[in-house]
């Protein structure tokens, strides 16, 4: 129950000023207890008379009747053209009503945000329970930093930092599904070699922190779809799998963390040149692992959870 700020009285209050009157006390005297009015006194005595205990608890402050409230065939039509996928501004063009009539019409009827359109299809939320049970893997593609570019000077006009011929590079991550802990290098290209080879330096790196990778989950991009990929899997003892076509939140949490890659590296300083923005990796990557809280950690760095799940594991063994 929330009461307003200026309450003097809740309906334990109100139980108790009506029992005292019961008991013999006079109107001014329990009103003077309660800190209220004689006016407020009686109200309350005379809704618990009427309707017993239910006549003590708050009601609501909305008026009965609005005459402006928008028409019920309104209605109707804003939530089919919602049902047809309509913005609210779209909508408002085609009724010739006001945006926030129309805005406040969706929001009461739990319309406000559009449904995605695969909204039928229930999220698949999972977290595995090991380190190392699940790895998600992906390839972010960059653009070379040649120069201050239009993301600073907000001039687009000679194509900002990406300048003729400086070409792109790309960031390779991997993301282990239980902890969030998680590797990346910057490369050249994304071919079948250099995936490979990157899944081998993945698969040492979170050795050296004590996990076992077991399985990794990659999209359909043809350097995983190679046979040079399919040995390196079963060299390594891997389980190899693919996530789900057109599907990219299916690898979600390597998704998510390209998203935060993205802003708070690569586009979160300002680079002169395309160097300094790879020698700037090391470094984001050592304060995502080591210090930066994650939010589906219950605000703890990766490592933490590490530690966490291992000390976990200790006690089972």
């Amino acid at each position: 129950m929330t009461l307003h700020r200026n309450a003097r009285t809740c309906p334990k209050s109100r139980k108790l000023l009506v029992e005292r009157v019961l008991a013999g006390w006079l109107i001014r005297e329990v009103a003077d207890a309660a800190g209220v009015s004689e006016r407020t006194a009686a109200k309350w005595l005379r809704r618990y008379r009427r309707e017993g205990e239910a006549g003590l608890a708050d009601r609501s402050s909305a008026p009965k009747r609005v005459p402006n409230r928008t028409a019920p065939e309104r209605v109707d039509a804003i939530l089919a053209l919602r049902e047809l996928r309509f913005t609210a501004a779209e909508i408002a063009e085609t009724l010739g009503m006001a945006h926030s009539t129309v805005s406040a019409v969706l929001k009461r009827h739990g319309r406000g945000r559009l449904p995605r359109p695969d909204g039928d299809r229930s999220e698949n939320r999972y977290e595995r329970a090991r380190p190392g049970e699940l790895m998600h893997v992906d390839v972010k593609k960059l653009g070379r930093v040649a120069g201050v570019g239009h993301r600073i000077t907000g001039d687009r006009r000679k194509g900002g930092g990406l300048a003729r011929g400086a070409g792109w590079e790309f960031v390779h991550v991997c993301v282990d599904d239980c902890t969030r802990l998680a590797y990346a290098e910057t490369l050249d290209d994304e071919r079948a070699d250099t995936v490979c080879a990157f899944l081998e330096r993945a698969v040492e790196w979170f050795a050296g922190h004590g996990i076992t990778v077991e399985r990794v989950m990659t999209d359909n991009g043809s350097g995983y779809r190679s046979h040079a990929h399919a040995a390196v899997c079963r060299r390594l003892g891997l389980r190899h799998l693919f996530t789900e076509p057109y599907r990219p939140r299916t690898n979600g949490k390597a998704e998510r963390f390209i998203r935060t890659l993205t802003e708070r590296w690569a586009y979160g300083s300002v680079y002169l040149t395309n160097h300094q923005r790879r020698a700037a990796l090391t470094g984001f990557l050592d304060h995502y692992n080591y210090r930066r809280p994650h939010r589906a950690l219950n605000r703890e760095p990766p490592i933490q959870r590490l530690a966490e799940r291992n000390n976990l594991a200790g006690t089972y063994t």
